[in-house]
């Protein structure tokens, strides 16, 4: 067995729960690799001379079998960067709060190495969505895709943004809002949701359009095929405007034509029988805990 462990908590009581994790894997002879930042600083409490390092330029490839992100959803988002098309599946272990990524709970965390070896698990495999390449934003560093959503939305200012709409070169309409979010399946729990946009099961081959305080009252959000090409404008009183890729944030100048699809390659990630997507909801969202159920 293989493992990278990825984690951005630098934390004692992470920690705790990391040495747990590193004892369950030696106890298999796992080869073990960690992020060097985060190397160091379990160096500080923990003997990691046998432990290889990994950054975000080297380091992964195919022949690991896991991933291990300690943290929050936003851990796994920043996770992608590491991983990127290498294919290793990942799973997240929650530190966090709410965490639809990270299902697994950190006092469970053996369970990770325990129901992996029973094969106790699915891989589903989540689509991510990507700016052009050809779009010119440096900001980025190179980083064009996204695992939950491509936001772009209002910059210094508390004026509304027009954000100018095209599917397959089609006119959809143009969103008077604070910006619209192209989620993925995976997103459409995370800033969506908060923004009124349905939950999508994660191996749905779709994409939601969801515009963020619209102005326009009869705008909702949309539900498109994820081989749908889009095209953005956008207009509004100042010079630029924000666009985020979940985590990573640029700048843009207003009435640049911003080009997005679904990215050429999908994040695998292990779904453990005793925590799926389902369970997930439930327990996530309190769906069925009326008292009259």
């Amino acid at each position: 067995m293989k493992v990278a462990i990825y984690s951005q908590m630098y934390q004692e009581d992470t920690l705790q729960y990391v040495m747990e994790l590193l004892d369950e894997l030696e106890k298999e002879h796992a080869v073990i690799a960690i992020e060097k930042e985060f190397h160091e600083y379990v160096s500080t409490k923990h003997d990691t001379s046998n432990y290889g390092k990994f950054t975000d330029a080297e380091g992964l490839d195919g022949s690991f079998d896991m991933f291990v992100s300690f943290g929050g959803d936003g851990t796994i988002l920043r996770a992608t960067a590491f991983i990127q098309d290498t294919g290793i599946p990942i799973v997240g272990v929650n530190t966090g709060r709410l965490g639809f990524l990270s299902t697994f709970s950190k006092e469970e965390v053996r369970k990770v190495v325990q129901e992996f070896k029973q094969g106790a698990f699915t891989i589903v495999e989540r689509s991510l969505v990507e700016v052009n390449q050809d779009d010119d934003i440096p900001e980025l560093n190179g980083l064009h895709f996204a695992l939950n959503e491509i936001t772009v939305s209002r910059k210094d200012t508390t004026s509304m943004i027009t954000v100018e709409t095209y599917l397959n070169d089609e006119y959809l309409t143009s969103y008077w809002a604070d910006g619209l979010i192209v989620s993925t399946p995976t997103g459409s729990t995370g800033y969506s949701l908060s923004c009124g946009g349905p939950v999508i099961a994660p191996t749905a081959k779709s994409l939601v359009l969801t515009p963020i305080a619209p102005h326009n009252l009869n705008a909702r959000p949309l539900v498109i095929s994820d081989d749908t090409q889009i095209r953005l404008k956008v207009s509004g009183r100042e010079d630029n405007h924000l666009i985020s890729l979940d985590s990573r944030i640029a700048s843009v100048e207003n009435g640049k034509e911003i080009r997005i699809k679904k990215a050429s390659f999908t994040i695998k990630m292990i779904e453990y029988t005793s925590e799926s997507f389902l369970k997930t909801l439930r327990n996530k969202l309190l769906w069925g805990e009326d008292r009259r159920n």
